[in-house]
């Protein structure tokens, strides 16, 4: 980030020399430095919210995952205990029905728990689309930022130059570029 601050800087420097030049297109080249350098630092902190978004949705789902692995875990120790209250009741006996009774009880414990498991589970499932999602814009706004960064450079080509057109030319198609790109992350 440190780096990016010098950038902007540096163009900003090289703004302000063309603008005591007083030449009007200078002060033009200058202006569209500045607008350039705010939307990259804008979509510059898109990008981080979303890389920061995407590591939180991942932290989420592996802890997510945690609980759901304690669920079934719990799940074939009620299932165990089940099976053997119903071996216990099987063989009879004055406590048989006792046995039988705990068997259905830890069968309703257990379809319970299965249940929860299954909703962390897909809660798991849910977060990693997410993650999914913003790495992808994470990546398309990285992409974004570039654009308009090298737009900057481009448009100070312009400054450097002594007023060719071309540079500034080129630093709008790619900042439009940037932008548009910036705008289809979120498509």
């Amino acid at each position: 980030m440190e780096d990016a601050t010098q950038e902007h800087l540096e163009a900003a420097e090289h703004a302000e020399h063309a603008a005591q030049q007083g030449n009007p297109f200078l002060t033009t080249v200058s202006v569209t430095i500045a607008v350039l350098a705010v939307l990259a630092a804008t979509v510059g902190s898109f990008e981080s919210l979303e890389t920061a978004e995407a590591i939180n949705d991942k932290s989420e789902a592996a802890y997510l995952q945690n609980k759901a692995s304690d669920q079934w875990s719990f799940f074939q120790a009620k299932s165990i205990k089940k099976n053997s209250y119903e071996i216990a009741s099987a063989m009879g006996g004055p406590v048989a029905d006792q046995f039988r009774a705990n068997a259905k009880r830890n069968e309703a414990d257990g379809a319970e728990i299965q249940a929860k498991a299954t909703e962390f589970e897909n809660q798991v499932d849910e977060k990693l689309r997410d993650s999914d999602v913003r790495e992808h814009r994470h990546h398309v706004l990285t992409f974004a930022v570039t654009l308009l960064h090298i737009s900057i450079a481009v448009a100070t080509l312009s400054i450097i130059t002594h007023g060719k057109r071309w540079p500034w030319i080129g630093s709008l198609a790619l900042g439009a570029m940037g932008v548009i790109a910036a705008g289809f992350a979120y498509v």
